[in-house]
């Protein structure tokens, strides 16, 4: 009797037969690729996890472009100085300084409609201020060019038990402004100028301050608490930070903050995703032995296949498109179940936040290129676990198979 012909099968074809494995052993198949989907969500939602934190985390360090090739100098607290004006002219003369914004600080006492509060620390500075520091209100907007706005924080709100909400914006305020004098007292400064709520730094955290625009105090303002220092670009950044610091001025830099903020969550994004990677590795092993369990069932079939023609590759390509297959459905419902976690999860928290007066956020961000990788990883999973299974399979002879059966 002729031997058989070999014969190679379609690509459709063999997916079809892959497929069959949903019919002969749906149970298994079901838990195997519930399994893979376990692990990939857990690496999804954890990794989310640590870019949500960095981005909320940086975001609340960083709201403009500017801000990151800025230094803000002051004199140590302890040396009793500020800066004077001939020193910021002096500032302003550096080959690598490319813009500055003065910040005087005084106290006074803010009016809004009938209630009165005294606020301790009230800031001079131009609207260029909230641009050049990478700070910005969490209701409103910050101070505008040419108008008499005033931007407060939630503590000095409190104090006038006025409302930390979007209600406030608007409100008039009137302020009586107290001048050192070097002999101790304090001088009134009259300030006929009624100022209107722009902006409220929500955060708790704040001191009760109060921001208005140097261009509505009549009064010269001759000496200033801190001075925010623009460098002309970041290679020159490092250069102008040795030149104050040589001045006596400390300094501080958001570049800086955004560098330690990068280090600490990646760290922790690392350590996510260890633990994540950790339940991916074991449902890989449960994978590869539920592959290889249904080469041992199967091997009767792998002879039946091998008499009427099958060729070698044909035996292990349908062996490894059954691992692919279940690969791409445990990648694709892994990410989905990670992500709607993620989702919940935030749903809950936005929902809290609300309770307590707190803003929405995101805390769980997956970038798209992560999410492409770990499907792919998902599939190659699968291609690796049963690749021996398939191997085995395709040097396993018709009178081998029958033997085992």
């Amino acid at each position: 009797m002729p031997a058989p012909t070999k014969k190679s099968i379609r690509f459709i074809d063999l997916v079809r037969l892959s497929l069959r494995i949903f019919k002969t052993k749906p149970t298994r198949t079901f838990l195997t690729i519930l399994g893979m989907s376990v692990g990939i969500s857990a690496v999804v939602f954890l990794v989310s996890l640590g870019y949500g934190l960095q981005y909320i985390l940086i975001g609340k360090l960083v709201t403009s472009q500017d801000s990151l090739i800025t230094l803000a100098a002051s004199y140590p607290t302890e040396s009793g100085l500020n800066i004077s004006t001939s020193t910021i002219a002096q500032i302003k003369t550096l080959p690598n300084v490319a813009e500055t914004s003065a910040v005087a600080e005084f106290s006074g006492v803010l009016t809004i409609a009938s209630s009165t509060g005294l606020v301790p620390i009230i800031r001079v500075a131009e609207p260029s201020i909230f641009r050049l520091s990478g700070t910005s209100p969490d209701i409103g907007e910050p101070l505008r060019p040419g108008r008499d706005d005033i931007v407060l924080s939630a503590q000095a709100l409190q104090l006038m038990n006025e409302p930390v909400d979007a209600t406030t914006i608007g409100k008039e305020v009137h302020i009586e402004m107290y001048l050192p004098n070097p002999d101790g007292t304090v001088t009134d400064v009259p300030i006929p100028t009624t100022f209107s709520v722009s902006g409220i730094i929500s955060d708790v955290q704040q001191p009760p301050i109060a921001i208005v625009p140097a261009g509505s105090i009549a009064v010269p303002i001759s000496s200033f608490k801190e001075v925010y220092v623009k460098a002309k670009d970041a290679t020159s950044l490092v250069t102008l930070r040795d030149t104050l610091a040589q001045q006596g001025f400390i300094i501080s830099a958001n570049i800086d903050l955004v560098t330690q903020a990068q280090k600490i969550t990646n760290i922790i994004t690392i350590i996510l995703a260890v633990f994540g990677i950790t339940a991916l590795v074991v449902s890989a092993i449960g994978m590869f032995n539920t592959m290889l369990i249904g080469f041992i069932e199967r091997t009767y079939e792998v002879g039946v296949m091998k008499s009427i023609g099958a060729t070698d590759s044909t035996v292990r390509n349908l062996f490894l498109m059954e691992s692919a297959v279940i690969g791409v459905l445990g990648g694709g419902g892994g990410i989905l179940i990670g992500l709607g976690m993620g989702k919940i999860t935030d749903l809950v928290l936005n929902f809290i936040s609300a309770q307590v007066g707190g803003k929405p956020f995101e805390l769980f961000i997956l970038p798209l290129w992560f999410g492409a990788f770990v499907f792919a990883v998902s599939v190659g999973i699968g291609v690796i676990a049963g690749f021996l299974p398939a191997r085995r399979a395709a040097g396993l002879s018709p009178r081998e198979a029958f033997t085992k059966k």
